[in-house]
């Protein structure tokens, strides 16, 4: 058993929370698991010492202990040979066994049974970012995807080598008990993860560990609609079990990368299209686009003013898993200001401006009483 912290141990505060000890025992096996540092004593060690601390410290009974008489808590209680923990009583003798046997299962008792199983454990799952076109969400894609994850070591068959001997550590039962305080718990053997066999011969492919990294391409096919945010599951394609356990999964999180002309909100797409100043003021047609690249001949109105919007029913994106359905597309129309202008186009203009004056429009909207102020003021 460790004598140090095992608060230290993980990084926390005393008063750390559950969720807090969990997630900083995550981060901590991470970093010192025996799959990512082959052959290091020390890396495993610290592996092992950071697994007491967080068996000790998520379990509020054993907390408490541990808060209160610290490593004293738990003097002479590892093994079967145990010894006068917590006021003289031996808690190594079949008596107390038995009962926690009943009480408990065998899982605390440590019977044979229990001691025999080989604990097979599932692959850890895999993440996978990936972005994608609004077009490629607008027809859907197959789109392959590259990713590195554990696979089984195809030179040992998993298995980590030849020469499988019984794991002097757990007595070849794949369990290893400890008592802590008032309790025994029986875990998966550190050493040999619970196969009961320990490798004489480690498989040179793996170093022993039974699986190997390996980048692998995969299909993923996105269906039309996806938004950013969603997740896609393919399962069986993440890291490799152990101990024959089966394969995590794999989640991609999809991101949807902005487009140059549509805003998306939803279903529904947003866009701005500039209309000639000529077409606003006298009415005709104009384009608009759409997505699949065909674009919509619209009317519009004389007068036509910057701002004015027009909704064009079905021409957004796929709705996701709605058999076929379409949000909408809003056309916010822009007027453009000529530039550029020769002698001639400034002439006319100066005529309109003068046939203008001579003509004002009735106010029948805010712009024209805005611009009737401004002239009052001006003058």
């Amino acid at each position: 058993m460790s004598n140090q912290n095992y608060y230290e141990l993980l990084g926390v505060e005393r008063t750390a929370s559950f969720e807090e000890i969990k997630r900083a025992f995550r981060v901590q096996a991470k970093k010192y698991h025996p799959d990512y540092h082959p052959g290091d004593k020390e890396a495993e060690t610290r592996f092992k010492q950071i697994n007491e601390a967080y068996e000790v410290l998520k379990d509020d009974q054993k907390r408490a202990a541990y808060d209160q008489y610290g490593h004293e808590a738990y003097v002479n209680g590892m093994g079967r040979s145990g010894g006068a923990g917590f006021g003289g009583f031996d808690f190594s003798g079949t008596g107390f066994e038995s009962i926690f046997e009943e009480m408990f299962g065998a899982g605390f008792g440590g019977g044979t049974a229990a001691r025999s199983r080989t604990r097979q454990v599932k692959g850890s799952d895999v993440r996978y970012d990936l972005n994608i076109t609004l077009d490629d969400s607008f027809t859907g894609v197959k789109q392959n995807i590259t990713v590195e994850t554990y696979v089984q070591c195809a030179a040992c068959d998993g298995k980590g080598g030849e020469s499988l001997e019984t794991c002097p550590t757990c007595g070849g039962g794949g369990h290893v008990r400890q008592r802590q305080g008032f309790f025994v718990v029986e875990t998966v053997c550190p050493v040999c993860r619970g196969t009961g066999k320990s490798v004489k011969n480690p498989c040179k492919e793996c170093a022993g560990s039974g699986r190997i990294r390996k980048k692998r391409t995969l299909e993923v096919n996105i269906p039309a609609g996806v938004d950013s945010g969603v997740r896609m599951r393919l399962a069986g394609e993440g890291n490799a079990g152990l101990n024959g356990g089966p394969a995590g999964d794999l989640y991609v999180f999809l991101t949807v990368q902005p487009h140059d002309i549509f805003v998306r909100q939803g279903n529904d797409l947003y866009c701005e299209i500039p209309v000639p100043m000529t077409t606003a003021a006298l009415g005709g047609e104009v384009k608009i686009p759409t997505m699949g690249g065909k674009a919509e001949k619209h009317t519009v109105s004389a007068g036509l003013q910057s701002g004015d919007q027009v909704r064009l029913k079905n021409k957004g994106m796929p709705i996701l898993k709605s058999g076929g359905a379409f949000g909408d597309l809003y056309v916010s129309f822009k007027v453009e200001t000529p530039t550029n202008l020769t002698d001639r186009q400034k002439e006319l203009l100066r005529e309109f401006a003068a046939e203008e004056g001579e003509h004002q429009q009735a106010c029948t909207d805010f712009f024209c009483r805005l611009k009737k102020i401004w002239q009052d003021w001006t003058e």
